[in-house]
């Protein structure tokens, strides 16, 4: 029987592989041996590899606490804003309203009447009344008292 990979006639009888075929299985199999070991390697970690994903963690983990402490440092300043523009609206509505009260209080008849009758005042005839222009470079001293 010549060596080709059949066997004939009727009865099974013990299978032989040919010597190139089983080469071919062997260095299949350590191609696949020396695969597996090359991912495993690939896969495991040594120790530099641990320690720079380490700090990279370290390092990206602080950048995240950091970032929420400017956000909620943020947010703090910006509700103290809000309580502040809140106080500075209260103080400008309690000043109109005191102001309202002084206007409310003082009669404008009352006054030209003291003025006029009581203390003998007198509105400035065109004579009296004494206007300076100003350019923007000057400016006006008084050294005497105008009153004569």
């Amino acid at each position: 029987m010549a060596q080709s990979g059949y066997i004939y006639g009727n009865t099974a009888r013990q299978g032989y592989e040919l010597p190139e075929r089983r080469e071919r299985e062997y260095e299949r199999a350590r191609k696949q041996i020396k695969e597996q070991k090359r991912v495993q390697n690939a896969l495991s970690m040594d120790a530099p590899y641990v320690i720079v994903l380490t700090l990279a963690l370290v390092l990206v983990l602080g950048m995240c606490i950091a970032y929420l402490k400017v956000q909620a440092d943020i947010t703090a300043r910006i509700k103290n804003i809000e309580a502040q523009e809140k106080i500075l609206e209260q103080y400008i509505a309690d000043n109109d309203a005191l102001e309202s009260r002084i206007n409310a209080g003082i009669d404008l008849d009352e006054i030209y009447t003291i003025a006029t009758e009581e203390l003998g005042m007198v509105y400035a005839n065109k004579d009296q009344v004494l206007t300076y222009d100003k350019t923007p470079t000057e400016y006006v001293r008084q050294n005497d008292n105008i009153a004569e």
